[in-house]
């Protein structure tokens, strides 16, 4: 029996703080550049990878465990899986294991490799994040080099090239590239997504990197979906005579939409019509309404982040993924400040007085994460359905356990 030999580093990853670690690669080969962040969700790692909100960026996952339920067609929340500016990598604690799950339809090195995703394994993901978490969000490249061969010299110079995501439109990047139409509903278990065959109302979607099930979302509240690119402008918008506005999640520093979708939302907000934001959304949603947005130092990433309503004194445990925040204190009279992060005050959400706007810098919609906040679906749609003279229907039910030997 020979000794011990470690095995021979397959993979890098150099931080611009000069902080270099080696792993074992995987999924696809070469390098990649971006902003390391890291998420702390226990599931949905596909619908992580997936999401258009992660453009530029390199994700360290906490929970050691991905890749062992494999992947599948479903759970894909890009409208373009083939898009090539959306995740630049992955780093894991451990290896991914052989799928075991029902759902599987392919491994996750696989999966990767068609997307051209390069992923780092055997690191001390929790050293890593603690050291973000210290720093803030570094600049980073990612190597995987099956021959173990590595170019520090090119991959110094890949990493000194990138600019960072202040600044950088990305939104542009992700959007479609042409109008349609979406009557996809959510999932159900064991019988996939059903279909809006009779909608009641109209939206129009601002896609500014918008995740498929919250188009789903918003299509299982009896709606017909028209999504249009994020530079459309708003008298295209209007000429679909909607019922209400969305405004999309999405990668990118908010103000460099500055030229284009800042000024038409400005315009819709005066349009009379209903508004509802999210994440990216809600940040240039502030800035139309004359707030002002920043840079975050580690970011928002996980499907476990407490909220607070201001305006009912409830906390909803939360999905988020953002950068950039919006300045609660910078927001002008007759906007106001609905919700706040439970982890460090920032902003989570506004209201316009008077008018049928609002948003959150949350994912109501999860995938993944939990669905204590699906509820704002049903309050947009019921700001419709107040302006049509319609009934509206109760937020969410309040469960009664006064009589527990019943569903025993």
């Amino acid at each position: 029996m020979t000794g011990w030999q470690k095995t021979k580093s397959t993979a890098k990853l150099l931080l611009s703080d000069g902080t270099t670690i080696e792993g074992t690669g995987f999924g696809a080969t070469g390098s990649a550049v971006g902003e390391v962040c890291f998420n702390t969700a226990m599931t949905g790692y596909q619908e992580i990878l997936t999401d258009p909100s992660y453009a530029g960026q390199i994700i360290t996952f906490t929970f050691p465990h991905i890749g062992n339920v494999g992947t599948n067609p479903e759970d894909i929340e890009t409208v373009n899986p083939a898009a090539t500016s959306g995740v630049r990598g992955c780093i894991l604690r451990t290896d991914i294991t052989a799928p075991s799950n029902y759902r599987a339809a392919e491994a996750l090195d696989e999966w990767l490799k068609k997307r051209n995703i390069i992923g780092i394994a055997g690191l001390d993901t929790r050293a890593l994040t603690a050291h973000i978490r210290e720093r803030g969000m570094p600049n980073g490249v990612i190597t995987h080099a099956p021959d173990g061969n590595f170019d520090m010299d090119a991959m110094q110079k890949d990493l000194s090239a990138f600019p960072g995501l202040i600044g950088m439109d990305l939104a542009k990047e992700v959007t479609t590239h042409q109008t349609y139409s979406w009557d996809a509903g959510t999932w159900e278990w064991n019988e996939g997504h059903s279909k809006v065959l009779d909608p009641q109302f109209h939206i129009v979607a601002m896609d500014f990197g918008a995740k498929t099930n919250i188009l789903r979302s918003l299509a299982s509240q009896g709606a017909k979906v028209t999504v249009v690119p994020a530079s459309t402008s708003a008298q295209e918008i209007l000429a679909h005579k909607p019922d209400g506005i969305f405004l999309s999640n999405g990668p990118g520093d908010p103000e460099a939409t500055g030229k284009y979708a800042v000024p038409t939302i400005k315009e819709l907000t005066e349009s009379g019509l209903p508004v509802f934001g999210i994440c990216l959304g809600h940040q240039i949603l502030a800035l139309a309404l004359g707030g002002k947005t920043e840079k975050m130092h580690q970011g928002h990433h996980g499907a476990n982040h407490p909220v607070k309503d201001l305006t009912t004194g409830k906390v909803e445990i939360t999905s988020m993924n953002h950068g950039f925040s919006v300045d609660g204190n910078s927001l002008p009279n007759g906007v106001n400040e609905t919700h706040i992060s439970l982890f460090d005050k920032s902003n989570a959400g506004l209201s316009v007085e008077g008018k049928p706007i609002f948003s959150v810098q949350y994912h109501p919609e999860a995938s993944p994460g939990p669905h204590d906040a699906n509820y704002l679906f049903t309050r947009f749609f019921n700001l419709i359905r107040a302006q049509k003279g319609m009934q509206q229907i109760p937020e969410y039910i309040e469960p009664d356990f006064t009589d527990v030997s019943a569903a025993e």
